[in-house]
């Protein structure tokens, strides 16, 4: 510090002479040319620089799980849990009646996927593998891995996508009226099955639809509609590793028995159930049925259940 001190004062006192012009300066005296730098930066560039402050870099945030709705039916101390993923445009309120049924020896869990029921979603609808991918993050985040995942109609598209691309995350499958029937990949045949299915469910689902349908709009669910359709669940179907079971019931328009009996032998470990009676929405409309089936997925400690009123295809 003082050596800088006294340069600066040499600097001053050079620079005031070299000011009055060489006259001043005297004969033999130390002349500066304006081309020469000055003495005191010189003399400064030789000193040790300090090095300059470590610029912090930033770490990168953990993986935040997506903010997905959820409704939990049961006590929180039942032995098993089942994860239940609606349909096209539907909430978890679709899966209510299934929830009681399955009370009380199994917690239900019925989420609603992004953008539909009451979980936030992108101004852009996501396509099959995004929605499986958020359902994936999910389960990891909430510790729901390995359990049985009950899905019906486009939902089943979503939990095989996920069973193949998260084959970590996936428990045994209950794919509910799988869609899309590649004998009618269209969105004209889909809506002409839909709209025939409607007058063969129970007058109480109609007012469930509705609200879930008016709540995420006409814009996504025509887009999530053609994500759905430009899905191929029939080249995914053999490459999931779980269990699973196809179930259809006998009166579903829109998933007819020949493509049923299809999915079900492109499953490596899949098999058929009908359950008579009952049209698309088995869930809602017929869910006793369908909680015996998930029942016989659940570990072999599981109380045993009535024999059903029905039987495999």
């Amino acid at each position: 510090m003082v050596h800088i001190r006294i340069e600066g004062a040499i600097a001053m006192r050079l620079g005031n002479r070299a000011a009055a012009g060489p006259a001043a300066a005297g004969p033999g005296r130390f002349r500066r040319s304006a081309a020469d730098p000055p003495r005191a930066t010189a003399l400064l560039s030789g000193l040790p620089r300090a090095a300059p402050p470590p610029v912090p870099v930033p770490r990168p945030a953990a993986p935040a799980a997506p903010r997905l709705h959820a409704r939990v039916t049961g006590p929180p101390d039942a032995p098993y849990e089942v994860v239940c993923v609606p349909g096209l445009g539907c909430s978890h309120r679709y899966f209510a009646p299934f929830a009681r049924a399955l009370a009380p020896e199994v917690r239900v869990t019925a989420v609603d996927l992004p953008g539909f029921g009451r979980s936030p979603g992108p101004a852009a609808a996501l396509d099959i593998r995004g929605l499986a991918a958020a359902l994936a993050d999910w389960l990891r985040a909430t510790g729901r891995t390995g359990l049985p995942l009950v899905a019906n109609s486009m939902g089943c598209q979503v939990v095989v996508d996920l069973a193949v691309h998260a084959p970590d995350v996936a428990g045994p499958l209950v794919l509910n009226s799988p869609t899309v029937d590649p004998a009618a990949r269209s969105a004209v045949r889909q809506l002409a099955r839909m709209a025939r299915d409607t007058i063969r469910e129970p007058p109480a689902l109609v007012p469930v639809v509705a609200r879930d349908y008016l709540r995420c709009g006409p814009g996504r669910l025509a887009a999530t509609l053609r994500h759905a359709l430009a899905d191929p669940i029939e080249r995914k179907l053999p490459n999931v590793a779980v269990p699973a079971v196809v179930v259809r019931g006998a009166r579903d328009p829109v998933v007819p028995h020949a493509w049923a009996a299809e999915a079900a032998r492109l499953l490596p470990r899949g098999h058929l159930v009908e359950i008579p009676g009952a049209a698309h929405a088995v869930n809602f409309s017929t869910p006793a049925p369908l909680a015996h089936i998930t029942r016989t997925l659940l570990p072999a400690t599981a109380r045993p259940c009535p024999a059903p009123a029905f039987g495999p295809a």
